[in-house]
Protein backbone atom coordinates (compact mmCIF):
# COMPACT_ATOMS: atom_id res chain seq x y z
CA UNK A 1 0.00 0.00 0.00
CA UNK A 2 3.07 1.97 0.48
CA UNK A 3 4.39 2.13 -2.16
CA UNK A 4 1.21 2.45 -4.90
CA UNK A 5 0.78 5.82 -2.14
CA UNK A 6 4.44 6.92 -3.48
CA UNK A 7 3.48 5.92 -7.14
CA UNK A 8 0.25 7.78 -6.89
CA UNK A 9 2.14 10.83 -5.70
CA UNK A 10 5.00 10.85 -7.84
CA UNK A 11 2.65 10.38 -10.62
CA UNK A 12 0.55 13.27 -9.68
CA UNK A 13 3.94 15.62 -8.75
CA UNK A 14 5.32 14.77 -12.05
CA UNK A 15 2.00 15.41 -14.08
CA UNK A 16 1.30 18.85 -11.97
CA UNK A 17 5.11 20.32 -12.44
CA UNK A 18 4.49 19.53 -15.91
CA UNK A 19 1.44 21.32 -16.32
CA UNK A 20 3.02 24.02 -14.05
CA UNK A 21 6.22 24.56 -16.29
CA UNK A 22 4.01 25.06 -19.34
CA UNK A 23 1.23 26.83 -18.58
CA UNK A 24 4.27 29.56 -16.89
CA UNK A 25 5.86 29.83 -20.57
CA UNK A 26 3.19 30.19 -21.64
CA UNK A 27 1.87 33.25 -19.46
CA UNK A 28 5.50 34.67 -18.63
CA UNK A 29 5.94 37.58 -20.60
CA UNK A 30 2.18 38.52 -20.12
CA UNK A 31 2.67 37.98 -16.97
CA UNK A 32 5.74 40.27 -16.85
CA UNK A 33 3.71 43.06 -18.90
CA UNK A 34 0.70 42.78 -16.44
CA UNK A 35 2.92 43.29 -13.34
CA UNK A 36 4.89 46.07 -14.76
CA UNK A 37 1.82 48.30 -16.22
CA UNK A 38 0.42 47.34 -12.44
CA UNK A 39 3.31 49.60 -11.25
CA UNK A 40 2.59 52.17 -13.74
CA UNK A 41 -0.84 52.18 -13.37
CA UNK A 42 -1.09 52.31 -9.58
CA UNK A 43 1.39 55.51 -10.01
CA UNK A 44 0.05 56.93 -13.28
CA UNK A 45 -0.53 60.35 -11.40
CA UNK A 46 3.00 60.37 -10.56
CA UNK A 47 4.11 59.54 -14.23
CA UNK A 48 4.74 62.70 -16.20
CA UNK A 49 3.07 62.45 -19.74
CA UNK A 50 3.40 65.08 -22.21
CA UNK A 51 0.85 64.17 -25.35
CA UNK A 52 2.08 64.58 -28.77
CA UNK A 53 -0.54 66.17 -31.11
CA UNK A 54 -0.62 65.87 -34.58
CA UNK A 55 -3.25 68.03 -36.77
CA UNK A 56 -3.28 67.88 -40.45
CA UNK A 57 -6.09 69.52 -42.83
CA UNK A 58 -6.94 68.45 -46.64
CA UNK A 59 -10.03 69.57 -49.17
CA UNK A 60 -11.78 66.95 -50.58
CA UNK A 61 -11.74 66.32 -54.42
CA UNK A 62 -14.76 67.96 -56.04
CA UNK A 63 -15.99 63.80 -56.76
CA UNK A 64 -15.50 62.57 -53.12
CA UNK A 65 -16.71 66.38 -51.94
CA UNK A 66 -20.27 65.19 -53.61
CA UNK A 67 -20.30 61.76 -51.63
CA UNK A 68 -20.61 64.27 -48.39
CA UNK A 69 -22.87 66.64 -49.08
CA UNK A 70 -26.43 67.51 -47.27
CA UNK A 71 -28.08 65.58 -50.31
CA UNK A 72 -26.16 62.46 -49.90
CA UNK A 73 -27.05 61.02 -46.34
CA UNK A 74 -27.34 57.99 -45.28
CA UNK A 75 -30.50 56.21 -43.81
CA UNK A 76 -28.84 56.31 -40.37
CA UNK A 77 -27.09 59.21 -38.62
CA UNK A 78 -24.31 56.53 -37.78
CA UNK A 79 -22.73 54.84 -40.98
CA UNK A 80 -19.62 54.19 -42.28
CA UNK A 81 -18.17 56.13 -45.19
CA UNK A 82 -18.15 55.82 -48.57
CA UNK A 83 -16.00 53.38 -49.81
CA UNK A 84 -13.89 55.61 -52.26
CA UNK A 85 -13.58 58.24 -49.59
CA UNK A 86 -12.22 55.60 -46.88
CA UNK A 87 -9.72 54.58 -49.36
CA UNK A 88 -8.98 58.40 -50.23
CA UNK A 89 -8.52 58.90 -46.06
CA UNK A 90 -6.11 55.88 -46.00
CA UNK A 91 -4.33 57.35 -48.63
CA UNK A 92 -3.74 60.42 -47.93
CA UNK A 93 -3.65 60.64 -44.01
CA UNK A 94 -2.36 56.39 -43.44
CA UNK A 95 -5.69 56.39 -41.51
CA UNK A 96 -8.00 53.26 -41.88
CA UNK A 97 -11.33 54.10 -41.18
CA UNK A 98 -12.95 51.17 -43.58
CA UNK A 99 -15.87 49.71 -41.32
CA UNK A 100 -15.48 52.40 -38.59
CA UNK A 101 -18.94 53.83 -38.03
CA UNK A 102 -18.89 57.77 -38.45
CA UNK A 103 -21.62 59.76 -37.06
CA UNK A 104 -23.65 61.79 -40.39
CA UNK A 105 -24.85 65.36 -38.62
CA UNK A 106 -26.38 67.72 -40.80
CA UNK A 107 -22.86 69.89 -40.74
CA UNK A 108 -20.36 67.14 -40.28
CA UNK A 109 -19.22 63.56 -40.17
CA UNK A 110 -17.26 62.96 -37.59
CA UNK A 111 -15.06 59.42 -36.81
CA UNK A 112 -13.89 58.68 -33.54
CA UNK A 113 -10.35 56.63 -34.15
CA UNK A 114 -9.68 55.66 -29.95
CA UNK A 115 -6.70 53.28 -29.65
CA UNK A 116 -4.05 52.06 -27.16
CA UNK A 117 -2.23 55.08 -25.78
CA UNK A 118 -3.64 57.66 -27.46
CA UNK A 119 -6.77 59.09 -29.27
CA UNK A 120 -7.57 60.26 -33.12
CA UNK A 121 -10.61 62.00 -34.90
CA UNK A 122 -11.12 62.97 -38.06
CA UNK A 123 -13.91 65.25 -38.82
CA UNK A 124 -15.34 66.07 -42.33
CA UNK A 125 -17.38 69.45 -43.27
CA UNK A 126 -20.31 68.65 -45.43
CA UNK A 127 -20.45 71.93 -46.80
CA UNK A 128 -17.02 72.71 -47.93
CA UNK A 129 -15.25 69.63 -48.01
CA UNK A 130 -12.54 70.01 -45.72
CA UNK A 131 -11.31 67.02 -43.73
CA UNK A 132 -9.55 67.85 -40.48
CA UNK A 133 -7.57 65.07 -38.46
CA UNK A 134 -6.29 64.80 -35.25
CA UNK A 135 -3.63 62.55 -33.40
CA UNK A 136 -2.78 62.27 -29.67
CA UNK A 137 0.06 60.32 -28.81
CA UNK A 138 0.38 59.91 -25.17
CA UNK A 139 3.60 57.87 -24.90
CA UNK A 140 4.60 54.63 -24.64
CA UNK A 141 3.80 54.22 -21.01
CA UNK A 142 0.45 55.00 -21.94
CA UNK A 143 0.12 52.53 -24.52
CA UNK A 144 1.30 49.55 -22.01
CA UNK A 145 -1.44 51.00 -19.36
CA UNK A 146 -3.99 50.31 -22.15
CA UNK A 147 -2.91 46.87 -22.99
CA UNK A 148 -3.62 46.15 -19.01
CA UNK A 149 -6.79 47.36 -19.35
CA UNK A 150 -8.13 46.31 -22.57
CA UNK A 151 -8.55 49.75 -23.68
CA UNK A 152 -9.55 50.06 -27.80
CA UNK A 153 -7.48 47.06 -28.14
CA UNK A 154 -9.10 45.18 -30.37
CA UNK A 155 -10.59 41.33 -30.31
CA UNK A 156 -7.14 39.87 -30.86
CA UNK A 157 -6.01 41.47 -27.77
CA UNK A 158 -9.19 40.16 -25.72
CA UNK A 159 -8.55 37.11 -27.02
CA UNK A 160 -5.05 37.17 -25.56
CA UNK A 161 -6.37 38.39 -22.44
CA UNK A 162 -8.75 35.41 -21.89
CA UNK A 163 -6.08 32.93 -23.04
CA UNK A 164 -3.78 34.69 -20.60
CA UNK A 165 -5.87 34.45 -17.72
CA UNK A 166 -6.36 30.60 -18.00
CA UNK A 167 -2.65 29.91 -18.20
CA UNK A 168 -2.57 32.27 -15.38
CA UNK A 169 -5.36 30.24 -13.54
CA UNK A 170 -3.63 27.13 -14.19
CA UNK A 171 -0.20 28.07 -13.14
CA UNK A 172 -1.93 28.98 -9.89
CA UNK A 173 -4.01 25.94 -9.15
CA UNK A 174 -1.13 23.55 -10.41
CA UNK A 175 1.14 25.81 -7.80
CA UNK A 176 -0.88 25.28 -4.77
CA UNK A 177 -1.63 21.41 -5.61
CA UNK A 178 2.34 21.38 -5.68
CA UNK A 179 2.51 22.79 -3.09
CA UNK A 180 0.13 20.99 -1.15
CA UNK A 181 2.10 17.90 -1.85
CA UNK A 182 5.42 19.27 -0.10
CA UNK A 183 3.08 20.67 2.83
CA UNK A 184 4.21 17.68 5.13
CA UNK A 185 7.74 18.14 4.87
CA UNK A 186 7.74 21.89 4.62
CA UNK A 187 5.37 23.04 7.73
CA UNK A 188 5.62 26.82 7.18
CA UNK A 189 4.03 26.27 3.52
CA UNK A 190 0.09 26.70 4.42
CA UNK A 191 1.00 29.85 7.43
CA UNK A 192 2.82 31.68 4.21
CA UNK A 193 -0.06 30.43 2.03
CA UNK A 194 -2.49 31.97 4.73
CA UNK A 195 -0.60 35.64 4.95
CA UNK A 196 -1.02 36.05 1.14
CA UNK A 197 -4.95 35.48 1.55
CA UNK A 198 -4.87 37.50 5.32
CA UNK A 199 -2.69 40.85 4.24
CA UNK A 200 -4.63 41.88 1.21
CA UNK A 201 -8.20 40.99 3.09
CA UNK A 202 -7.13 43.14 6.41
CA UNK A 203 -5.69 46.31 3.96
CA UNK A 204 -8.95 45.70 2.07
CA UNK A 205 -11.21 45.82 5.22
CA UNK A 206 -9.18 48.40 7.44
CA UNK A 207 -8.02 50.99 4.82
CA UNK A 208 -10.13 50.94 1.57
CA UNK A 209 -13.46 52.73 2.32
Amino acid sequence: MRKTDNTQRAYWLKTLHQWHWISSAVCLLGMLLFSVTGITLNHASQIESRPAVTARELQLPPELKALVTPDASPSSPRAPLPAQLADWVDTQLAVNVRGRDAEWSDEELYVSLPRPGGDAWLRIDRESGVAEYERTDRGWISYLNDLHKGRHTGVAWSWFIDVFAVACLVFCLTGLFILKLHAANRPTTWPIVGLGLVIPLLLALLFIH
